[in-house]
């Protein structure tokens, strides 16, 4: 079965672009970082939490180095998918949203060069600053089971981390 865990301190450290910190400070931002969890039993998502705190201002976008990475390694877990969605909440009273519009992270993923980091983008197009807070809910992952349809399958394997399928 599929699960969540953290990627390495080395790989988050050098995603997430924070600059000018000792490792002690990053290293406690790092440990706090919570895996996906369900909000409620009937949940469809497992939501993703805010790894630090950030005044999320009007009209920007920011890269969230998320410290997860999500493993798919049995052969039944391999047709599926996990999508990455903004947590409806903050999309209704903001209109925060994926700045690719919804992520798409490949049972592979996991295998890649950046150990299959989840690194999410978002977008407040609002002319409102949100605060998103340490540990705060900021947008969900929902496995999802899907076909290949005949004649459309590769045996390609995976390298490279985001966006590298189309290189």
């Amino acid at each position: 079965m599929s699960h969540f865990e953290k990627v390495s301190f080395e790989q988050w450290k050098s995603d997430c672009g924070v600059r000018g910190l000792a490792d002690e400070e990053l290293r406690a931002w790092y440990d706090a970082i919570k895996l996906p969890k369900q909000a409620t039993a009937s949940s469809a998502g497992c939501d993703f939490f805010m790894p630090f705190n950030l005044n999320f201002e009007s009209g920007s976008r920011f890269r969230i180095a998320t410290g997860i990475r999500w493993i798919a390694d049995s052969a039944e877990d391999r047709g599926t998918v996990l999508l990455i969605v903004p947590r409806s909440g903050l999309g209704f009273r903001y209109g925060i949203r994926l700045t690719n519009t919804v992520g798409v992270i490949d049972a592979d993923y996991c295998d890649a060069d950046n150990e299959g980091h989840i690194i999410v983008s978002l977008e407040n197009p609002s002319d409102t600053d949100v605060p998103l807070n340490e540990g705060k809910a900021f947008c969900q992952g929902i496995v999802v089971k899907y076909e290949i349809p005949e004649g459309a399958g590769s045996e390609t394997g995976r390298s490279g981390g985001m966006g590298s399928t189309d290189q």
